[in-house]
């Protein structure tokens, strides 16, 4: 099977730059499933029911979330109703949703296991003895094909989930910071990326207007963070091959809006 992952859908410029490329993207390169972090996809903060049906409805098919998946509780209740919404998991328990699914995709099961860090996130449970159990109950019920996407501010967080379950899960994908790294690669099986960076605005703040961030940064108040208008935008999605639960082959894929071109960077391997 070939899965992808889109990185933060950050507000409207992130919703439209989808609307405009993901069925194109999905056709050319053959990808049977696509999974997307959207707890930014409305305004910069949360997930609303509307545009959570936009975005199933322009191609994909799971979304995980992360720090602001509550932040429009009432929709948020209701979407976690729906079996392709997913919050991390390891938030406390007695919480409603779930941060694991299962999907059948090619007549393969496909879990998607959604997690977050600890490092400068709300109060959660240890991401790591959590995933821990969740990959060996997967196992012991014969799921080999598994993809993470580990919602996290640090990256030795996300690097240490690589170490701990390489060559035992397909594929795991760092989100949150909205910045991408270069370190795509393949290891033992597992496709691993820090962080796929963001879907939306990229000349500005993390998707934002910079007038907040700069003048919470020079005098130590905040403010209402605001997607921008118009900006200029970007696409960013990490593609992986699994055979038999193991990563043969990934890469990832850039484009900016103002051009046709797309850049593709293969995994190291």
């Amino acid at each position: 099977m070939r899965i992808a992952f889109i990185g933060d859908i950050v507000g409207r410029p992130g919703r439209k730059i989808i609307k405009e490329n993901l069925e194109k993207i999905r056709k050319n390169y053959n990808i049977d499933f696509v999974i997307a972090n959207a707890e930014n996809a409305s305004h910069g903060f949360g997930l609303t029911v509307k545009n959570c049906n936009e975005l199933l409805k322009m191609g994909i098919d799971a979304i995980t979330g992360g720090n602001h998946s509550f932040d429009k509780k009432s929709d948020m209740f209701a979407l976690l109703e729906n079996n392709n919404i997913l919050r991390p998991h390891n938030y406390p328990e007695g919480l409603v949703g779930s941060g694991c699914k299962l999907f059948d995709v090619n007549n393969e099961k496909l879990a998607v296991i959604n997690l977050m860090g600890q490092f400068g996130m709300p109060i959660v449970e240890n991401p790591f003895n959590i995933a821990r159990k969740l990959v060996d109950e997967l196992k012991e019920k014969n799921v080999k094909n598994i993809f993470i996407d580990f919602h996290g501010e640090a990256t030795s967080e996300k690097r240490v989930i690589f170490m701990m379950l390489k060559g035992e899960v397909s594929a795991i994908c760092g989100t949150h910071t909205h910045v991408g790294t270069d370190d795509l690669e393949v290891c033992e099986g597992t496709a691993y990326l820090t962080d796929i960076g963001l879907t939306g605005c990229r000349d500005n703040v993390i998707g934002m207007d910079e007038r907040i961030p700069i003048q919470k940064a020079t005098t130590g108040i905040g403010g209402h963070f605001e997607v921008p208008n118009s900006c200029k935008a970007i696409f960013q999605m990490m593609v992986v091959d699994i055979e038999n639960g193991k990563a043969s082959n990934a890469f990832k894929l850039k484009k900016y809006c103002n051009k046709d071109e797309i850049i593709k960077t293969d995994a190291i391997i």
